[in-house]
């Protein structure tokens, strides 16, 4: 093997930066110093050089795979340095979402329900087999029927209901009404749990693991990720 000069450190600087090594000026500038670089590496290079067994030198292979060991640490601590500036951008990117859900509706699992700001109501059943007689049923606190929508026979899967006469009666109530369902199957009429649409009262980005969370009314917090369905109100 052929020895290394220990002064020639522009040479060696010109191969680590090859290999993706940089300098204590690029991972210190403006820092206090907390890592090694280049010229630290250099130092335990060329010491490691100058006090090496001279009946025994150190072989080509050994000093390149120290130099790639060296350069694989860099990246693993510049990789850091960029997930934590990713972390930050998504961070960014759910307080954008969480304003921009205020004002809006989100289809939630459940029997209450509000006229939204054209007084009118939508919602979705989801049946789990074929139904000969689907019925869709509205009622107040008191449990008096407000109003029937008979959908007729429908197959499985989604099936939307919509009720847009509402009387202004009821849209200027501040209470909300309860809506239930119904299918005809093979074993009988059975209920069916609707999924409404429901105003975003607020938001918040919450932890990294729960994300957004949104105040939905009546049904209060919910994460955003559990929504299947968003509904501009002005739509």
């Amino acid at each position: 093997m052929s020895n290394i000069d220990p002064n020639s450190t522009a040479t060696l600087n010109k191969i680590l930066e090859k290999i993706g090594v940089k300098s204590n000026e690029d991972l210190n500038a403006g820092k206090q110093k907390e890592t090694l670089g280049q010229s630290d590496f250099l130092k335990l290079m060329t010491t490691q050089l100058q006090n090496q067994d001279p009946f025994a030198p150190m072989e080509n292979g050994d000093f390149i795979a120290q130099m790639a060991q060296f350069s694989t640490v860099t990246g693993i601590a510049e990789m850091g340095e960029s997930l934590k500036s990713l972390s930050n951008q998504l961070g960014e990117f759910r307080i954008a979402t969480a304003t921009n859900l205020l004002g809006h509706s989100v289809l939630v699992p459940g029997n209450k329900v509000r006229p939204n700001s054209d007084g009118e109501v939508h919602g979705v059943l989801d049946l789990p087999r074929a139904s000969s007689a689907t019925n869709v049923v509205f009622s107040n606190g008191a449990g008096e029927v407000l109003h029937t929508m008979d959908l007729g026979a429908q197959a499985s899967g989604l099936v939307g209901f919509s009720w847009s006469d509402i009387p202004k009666e009821l849209i200027s109530q501040k209470s909300p009404m309860k809506v239930e369902a119904f299918m005809n199957g093979e074993n009988g009429r059975s209920g069916v749990t609707p999924s409404v649409f429901a105003e975003v009262l607020a938001a918040s980005t919450g932890d990294p693991q729960t994300g957004v969370v949104l105040e939905v009314k009546d049904y209060g917090n919910i994460n955003a990720s559990d929504i299947k369905k968003f509904r501009s109100n002005n739509i």
